[in-house]
């Protein structure tokens, strides 16, 4: 903290000065006198908010270019396909443990159910084509933009109906968040 607070007075004369800026002229148009901004400049004024934010204005910059902010990294979530038999999963999260986030392309041959049991909840929101869940002694049949929850621990299967593949939108995690089911019976119409 204290290495990021000294470098902002030779970064507040350096942006000062690539404006061709004087000491008078700042202190005119932000109502900070020449004396503080001084001893800003050289170290011997601890920067603080109410005097970065009009210096900021002034000089048209945003505040975190006159603290020198280090830079927030790329948010983009690089896909890493993975194949698991019938299945093509990509990993949505970057960050172990906790809530996770897949993609996961059903081919239309992962149509026979196994159930399985774990610890966890998970939701599923079927971004195209027709899921098939089976959960316990339910057989649902869930279409583009339908989503259900549960709880792992209750025998679950899903895949495709065998028709065609089917993409859907997992999230995955040990206490989960809790969602409303939207789907429907398997067979049911209305």
């Amino acid at each position: 903290m204290e290495d990021v607070l000294s470098a902002v007075g030779p970064r507040l004369k350096r942006i000062r000065l690539q404006r061709d800026c004087t000491l008078a002229a700042l202190s005119q148009t932000t109502g900070i006198s020449v004396s503080t901004l001084s001893r800003l400049e050289t170290g011997h004024r601890k920067p603080t908010l109410e005097l970065l934010l009009p210096i900021a204005q002034a000089h048209q910059v945003p505040l975190d270019e006159l603290v020198g902010a280090p830079p927030v990294g790329d948010p983009r979530v690089r896909l890493k396909p993975v194949k698991h038999g019938d299945s093509t999963v990509l990993p949505l999260s970057q960050h172990p443990g906790g809530l996770q986030a897949f993609k996961m392309i059903i081919n239309a041959s992962r149509n026979t159910p196994e159930l399985r049991t774990h610890e966890g909840y998970e939701w599923l929101y079927v971004l195209g084509g027709t899921l098939r869940l089976v959960l316990a002694d339910h057989d649902l049949l869930l279409k583009t933009g339908e989503a259900a929850e549960f709880d792992t621990r209750v025998p679950h299967w899903f895949g495709s109906t065998g028709d065609a593949p089917v993409e859907v939108l997992s999230l995955f995690g040990p206490q989960g968040e809790r969602m409303h089911v939207r789907a429907r019976p398997r067979g049911s119409d209305s």
